[in-house]
């Protein structure tokens, strides 16, 4: 674009579009991935009840958006599995994140200013694997925009659109979080960048890849560190509700607002600590990590565990909102 070169940006933007994803980046997307997942309510207890639950769905975290575009293109969705070195750091980040002694490495990465640089981070590599997923779609489907549209969205969001899956694999079931009822903002974002993408591969956006990348990760990363400082609001909001207006007649469901973005998240050993003691007096940890020993962590009754689940739904409506701008 002429204004890039205007403003001596086209070789910057031409670098950054060479620029290696692996290791820091992709690293940066599983911590920030696997902070959400600990977020989740109940997510620490599912830690200390049955590590392999918490590894998948950790997995799935990381690796969700690979998974769903193998299978809408007919290929092995264990296929991002194959690739042994970004596995073992997505494990690694995994344990550390979960079954550090005192918490220290989610305590550090929670720090505002770390969590920041991690997701600023997090969203430059979401242009590469909307990116990719279009490339993807275009070598099988080359006159179909739709599907390099889907594949792309699928393949930069694709935690979002399984996350009931993801649920599942934790034991909680709420069809009412399901993204296509109510895109969070990083699907939204993340359907936008498919489109426009999509639109550049087949020529009918008259505008180079590296420019294109430049100037979308410009966007996402300013926004996103702009939504974590001040009130997350989704930027075409006025837009979209304009085009839900007159083509369907009704209003639209933006992103949370200010007020519902305020709702303060426990943190997760504060949660782990909380269920404790409402099932029983509160036990010393197992290394200073968030779970007890093998003899304190026996499964509760099942009064206990109907009372926990409760106290933490009650808290879930209200984390939601909050959570979702973490998310992705």
């Amino acid at each position: 674009m002429e204004l890039l070169a205007f403003l001596n940006l086209d070789e910057l933007a031409l670098a950054m579009s060479q620029m290696s994803m692996y290791p820091l980046f992709e690293s940066a997307h599983y911590i920030v991935s696997v902070m959400s997942l600990k977020e989740q309510p109940g997510a620490v207890e599912v830690a200390c009840r049955s590590p392999v639950a918490c590894w998948v769905s950790s997995m799935l975290y990381c690796f969700g958006g690979a998974i769903l575009s193998a299978v809408l293109l007919a290929e092995p969705p264990v296929e991002p599995f194959s690739n042994n070195s970004h596995v073992l750091v997505a494990s690694l980040i995994w344990y550390l994140m979960f079954y550090c002694p005192q918490d220290l490495v989610y305590s550090c990465t929670s720090l505002l200013p770390v969590r920041l640089v991690l997701s600023g981070m997090k969203e430059v590599t979401r242009t590469w694997k909307v990116l990719g997923g279009v490339v993807q779609a275009q070598k099988k489907y080359q006159n179909s925009l739709l599907v390099m549209i889907v594949v792309g969205w699928a393949k930069g969001s694709g935690h979002g659109l399984i996350s009931n899956f993801e649920q599942l694999v934790r034991g909680v079931w709420r069809p009412e979080t399901n993204e296509l009822l109510k895109m969070s903002y990083a699907t939204k974002v993340t359907l936008i960048g498919a489109i426009v993408f999509s639109m550049q591969q087949s020529h009918i956006l008259p505008v180079q890849k590296h420019q294109l990348m430049f100037l979308y990760t410009l966007f996402l990363v300013i926004n996103k560190v702009r939504m974590m400082l001040t009130a997350p609001s989704f930027p075409f909001a006025p837009v979209e509700t304009a085009i839900y207006r007159v083509l369907f007649g009704m209003e639209s469901t933006h992103s949370p607002s200010a007020n519902e973005a305020d709702v303060s998240v426990t943190s997760p050993p504060e949660t782990c600590t909380a269920a404790a003691e409402a099932i029983k007096p509160a036990s010393p940890r197992h290394n200073g990590s968030v779970c007890c020993d093998a003899e304190q962590n026996a499964a509760p009754s099942a009064e206990a565990d109907v009372d926990c689940s409760l106290k933490l739904a009650a808290r879930d409506d209200q984390q939601t909102a909050a959570e979702r701008i973490r998310t992705d």
